[in-house]
């Protein structure tokens, strides 16, 4: 059954657990797609975890665009969302307003999402008004990871906790239909799931958020050097590719790769005016 919005709704409200995680190519998305993953998420992470940038920021648009269409190909139930990049929408409403229609017409995305609470809310109306769905995402917001002096957890403090429900609420009044909630401590997602009629995504955020999002590198081990706290891993596929690799040209070397099962025949006899000349 194809995920729409109307449906994650409808999930919160029975208390149904939501399940969302990124994808980057057709491969992925398909994968994800067939296991019955309600939503994939085309994140900026991509910068991160597929072209080898720092953080997101180098991100351009042109990136989220093609990856995108990857995905949208891959993807035949699941909502598709897609990460609008940094300064694809902070710089005024009607840039917003483009690039998150271009993700729609270009990328095939479902929804859009963006980073930001107070500061965006009008934005994320004009969007919404436009007929464009929109996620969003506060706390840790890695777009401003420069801004928030690097990867920390956001709200232990009143004064801060007040900002991130601030910004969850705005979000909510100005019409998008759920919200991503990063590097929150548990008792204020609690609250704010709670505060809440539309569903919130966790990462890091602990268990009572109305679902969860994971990075598909990081859940699938493809990076041996790091696992982030927030991370679980349910599979260990660097180790496993790894020594698939290594079976692989060790097989080239001794000879044992390719052989007949993995060749192609002919009537060589087609051949004896070519091996005369």
């Amino acid at each position: 059954m194809t995920t729409t919005i109307r449906k994650l709704a409808e999930m919160k409200r029975a208390g149904e657990k939501i399940p969302m995680v990124t994808a980057y190519d057709y491969t992925a998305a398909r994968i994800a797609d067939a296991a019955g993953i309600p939503i994939i998420l085309v994140g900026d992470s991509l910068g991160m975890v597929v072209l080898g940038y720092d953080s997101t920021i180098p991100v351009t648009m042109d990136d989220m665009l093609r990856h995108a269409r990857m995905v949208s190909r891959g993807a035949s139930d699941a909502l598709v969302v897609v990460d609008l990049p940094f300064m694809a929408y902070q710089v005024d409403a009607s840039e917003a307003m483009r690039n998150a229609g271009r993700l729609m017409q270009e990328g095939g995305a479902h929804t859009v999402k963006l980073e930001g609470g107070v500061a965006i809310a009008d934005t994320v109306r004009r969007i919404v008004d436009a007929g464009v769905p929109v996620m969003g995402h506060i706390g840790l917001t890695p777009q401003s990871v420069n801004a928030l002096g690097g990867y920390r957890v956001q709200g232990r403090t009143r004064a801060a906790a007040r900002r991130v429900l601030d910004d969850a609420l705005a979000l909510q009044n100005a019409g998008a239909y759920s919200v991503v909630l990063e590097c929150v401590p548990s008792p204020l997602a609690r609250l704010i799931t709670q505060r809440l009629a539309i569903p919130t995504i966790g990462i890091g955020a602990g268990p009572d958020c109305d679902g969860q999002v994971q990075v598909f590198h990081d859940m699938l081990g493809l990076f041996a050097d790091f696992v982030p706290r927030h991370a679980r891993r349910y599979a260990s596929l660097a180790g496993d590719i790894g020594a698939a690799f290594r079976r692989y040209a060790d097989d080239v070397r001794s000879g044992a790769f390719p052989t007949a099962a993995e060749s192609f025949t002919m009537n060589e006899s087609l051949l004896a005016d070519l091996r005369d000349e």
